[in-house]
């Protein structure tokens, strides 16, 4: 269901670490944004679902195996999707070894219609190998040639950091979703 919501999603902003001897966390605004939509038609063989927005556009999901209750939806039913996303920084202390995790889960809803919770969560340990007083901006690279370079809001942010520092980074995505039966 992640591609529903995809095109809501808000890029979170980067860095606002604090040099201290001890590592710093910082967690940015959590980003939690909501999307409706009405199933339109539902192919069962390949477990994909059209849904159409209120803006009139349409959207096709594919259910994976995980979702259990794949059969009871119902052309006409209404989509309710949350979208939340985190991302937490930590610059990390000499010598800390570096990570690079994920996990994800399924959680069906309790509930009498179908519905659940997805989420997942990544954590790496990048470097910063670029950082741009003028733009300002901060470029990190991390595991499996992973690059990430953002404007950074707060200039002052910049000077307290250094080129070859590592930082863990962990985003955590998450999306809700529930149905209410058709008209």
């Amino acid at each position: 269901m992640k591609r529903f919501v995809v095109g809501i999603v808000a890029a979170a902003g980067l860095l606002s670490l604090a040099r201290t001897a001890t590592a710093q966390v910082k967690t940015f605004d959590v980003q939690m944004k909501t999307e409706t939509a009405t199933v339109e038609s539902i192919e069962a063989a390949s477990r994909t679902v059209t849904l159409k927005k209120p803006d009139g556009t349409f959207v096709t999901v594919v259910a994976g195996p995980d979702i259990k209750r794949f059969a009871e939806i119902k052309v006409g039913d209404k989509v309710n999707a949350r979208y939340y996303e985190n991302v937490v920084m930590r610059l990390k202390r000499a010598g800390e070894p570096d990570v690079d995790t994920a996990t994800k889960a399924t959680t069906p809803a309790e509930a009498v219609l179908p519905g659940g919770t997805k989420a997942k969560q990544r954590t790496i340990t990048a470097v910063i190998t670029n950082i741009d007083m003028n733009t300002p901006s901060i470029t990190f690279t991390g595991p499996q040639n992973w690059k990430y370079t953002s404007m950074v809001q707060d200039k002052a942010n910049l000077a307290k950091v250094k080129v070859g520092d590592k930082v863990d980074i962990t985003w955590t995505e998450a999306v809700l979703v529930s149905l209410e039966p058709g008209k």
